[in-house]
């Protein structure tokens, strides 16, 4: 079907082909993306983008001797097509399938198990000074987007690696885009060096005639304050960042030419110490709707091929965040708008197109972003924190420093909690109602549906102390069960009154709960069902009453059973004495693999029926 891809099962079959035959498999390996992540979905126009990339670093160094990092991972698909996995992509990111990450128990070739941003300049060069160290004989490689090298972790590895002078090779891959439009200084700076790209080709020519005149090597050795004197009035100050770091800077090259990035990459591993190799690319590239839209086509479920993505008819829980804190923007304008590169992923862009003056985007840097929110709130703004929950984690220290301790008036609002599906492991929102259950001095909600969500956001305008609300991925949806009054602080909201068994459910698992009783309800078993919608405070009095007729209690949390909702509740029972048997339903003490999000919930026993089951097992108790 491929003439050429089929002929590829590993990174040796890609040393045996000359430059037109790799560009030729660069035209079937964007056919073979597109239609494989048409039918799985996935990350697509980031892979379209390093093609080129991908084959010259494989061309030139020789996985998994030489060590291949790359930074978040969802850009790794051409890695693995060529490291023996292409017949693997029809499982891409299903239950038990092919992860859209690296993953090191897959394939030796996968360096290291990546997915979240800036962390690959590190872990190279960790490896790269345990290899000096051992003694050992092979090339470390750092694969970082433009977004990814704003990240503070990345700024810290860049400053620790021209330090050290380690050899090893750092490459920039530029496309102006990490899921959204990059924003920032550094952004700038690297605009800049494109914009001077030709005073940097002048650079090199220097370089080249200094190294091949008569006596250039010479030159070179002895002379380069002079050939620094006479660079430097070619090359803007503008572009000298990465050099006065001590790292070595070539580029800006382009990123789908093959034959200029192996020459570029072939120079960079003789050179020895610290290299950074900027390339540009396009996001998307050889898709004309990718191309087009690549923030859309970042990560992407099944598509038409030919039509490309179609708008959903349902709004995103994001979408329906976005648009409330605009119209609470529009009621009191303190209320202002902070995100960390992800302003469509969160809504944050509905309310940077009304109020651009009172919205931040900080760049990925969740760290700087909740402590500039802690600084707003000092001088008198509602700042609004909207992250995703595994993203969160990056700034705990912040989040118990700067905020919880002064008790700033700082709301996160925490997307993609829970369960996230295809992702896997590093995007799952597993951890939040645990390691913000610790923290004193601040409110922590979850609500049973998107009704419930705005009215939560409507009482965390009027606390002055700090908030956060957690809340799913995916589409919008209305239980219509309960009341839909102003929320009081810490109150629970009985949804079905039943007998002899108490199920008390947080945020998403209300839904899996009710849906839970309808089926157990067909077995003449009746719980009461209880939205406990605030994991902090707890509604002691409700509770009190509650605990007097029911004898038996489950907690159904989709956080990790460990430290979360559960936990708090139980240490109310036993802090009383009161006398119940107490089951907990939760996330393992597991890293959750990726797949369907449903199916999983069903793996780990927190899909509506396996609720019931257990349900049913704890009446059957004596």
């Amino acid at each position: 079907m491929y003439k050429y891809l089929d002929k590829v099962n590993s990174p040796s079959d890609i040393k045996l082909m000359n430059v037109e035959q790799m560009d030729e498999l660069s035209k079937d390996i964007r056919k073979f993306l597109v239609k494989s992540v048409s039918q799985t979905g996935g990350h697509l126009a980031s892979n379209l983008g390093v093609v080129e990339l991908t084959l010259a670093l494989h061309k030139v160094f020789e996985s998994p001797k030489d060590k291949i990092v790359w930074d978040v991972g969802h850009q790794s698909y051409v890695h693995k097509m060529i490291t023996g996995r292409k017949g693997e992509f029809n499982t891409l990111r299903q239950l038990n399938g092919l992860s859209g990450f690296p993953k090191e128990c897959e394939s030796p070739h996968d360096i290291f198990d990546t997915g979240h941003s800036s962390t690959s300049i590190s872990v190279a060069h960790g490896i790269a000074c345990a290899r000096d160290i051992k003694g050992e004989d092979s090339n470390v490689i750092a694969v970082i987007g433009d977004g990814s090298i704003t990240g503070g972790m990345a700024l810290e590895a860049l400053n620790h690696l021209g330090h050290t002078k380690t050899d090893m090779i750092v490459i920039l891959n530029d496309n102006e885009m990490s899921i959204d439009k990059n924003v920032g200084g550094m952004s700038r700076y690297l605009s800049s060096i494109v914009r001077n790209s030709a005073a940097n080709k002048v650079k090199n020519e220097v370089e080249k005639i200094l190294n091949i005149a008569p006596g250039g090597e010479l030159i070179s050795k002895t002379a380069n304050k002079f050939k620094d004197s006479i660079i430097s009035t070619f090359i803007p100050q503008e572009c000298e960042l990465f050099e006065s770091l001590g790292i070595k800077y070539y580029g800006p090259i382009d990123g789908h030419n093959i034959k200029e990035l192996i020459e570029i990459l072939e120079k960079c591993k003789q050179k020895k110490g610290p290299k950074l190799l900027h390339v540009i690319t396009k996001k998307g590239k050889g898709y004309r709707f990718a191309e087009n839209e690549p923030h859309k086509y970042h990560g992407v479920s099944k598509f038409d091929i030919r039509e490309g993505i179609k708008s959903s008819g349902t709004k995103s829980i994001s979408s329906l965040v976005g648009e409330k804190l605009v119209s609470m923007g529009e009621k009191d304008d303190r209320v202002c708008a902070i995100t960390a590169a992800m302003p469509s992923g969160t809504g944050l862009n509905l309310f940077e197109k009304v109020y651009p003056n009172r919205y931040y985007d900080v760049g990925i840097a969740e760290q700087h972003a909740t402590t500039f929110a802690a600084g707003l709130a000092k001088n008198g703004l509602k700042p609004y924190f909207a992250v995703y929950s595994s993203f969160l984690q990056r700034a705990y220290d912040q989040v118990i420093h700067d905020v919880c301790i002064t008790k700033k008036p700082v709301t996160f609002l925490i997307d993609r909690a829970g369960i996230v599906g295809n992702d896997g492991e590093t995007h799952h929102g597993m951890f939040d109602l645990s390691y913000l259950n610790a923290i004193p001095n601040i409110t922590v909600m979850a609500p049973k549906d998107c009704k419930e969500l705005e009215l939560m956001m409507d009482l965390s305008l009027e606390l002055k102390e700090p908030v956060a609300i957690r809340y799913p991925r995916g589409g919008s949806y209305y239980l219509e069960s309960g009341k839909y009054e102003p929320i009081k602080v810490g109150s629970y909201e009985v949804l079905s009154k039943g007998e002899d068994i108490l199920i008390l459910a947080i945020g998403n698992m209300v839904k899996h709960a009710l849906k839970a009783k309808e089926l157990l309800e067909k077995e003449d078993i009746n719980p009461t069902i209880v939205n406990a919608r605030f994991l902090k405070p707890i509604d002691k009095n409700l509770l009190s009453d509650l605990l007097k007729t029911h004898k038996k209690v489950i907690t159904i949390e989709d956080n990790t059973i460990i430290g979360g909702f559960g936990s708090r509740i139980n240490k109310y029972i036993t802090d009383n004495k009161i006398d119940v048997n107490i089951m907990n339903l939760g996330l393992p003490e597991a890293f959750v693999p990726h797949g369907n999000a449903d199916e999983i919930y069903d793996t780990i026993g927190l899909s509506p029926e396996k609720i019931a089951m257990r349900v049913k097992d704890c009446k059957l108790e004596r």
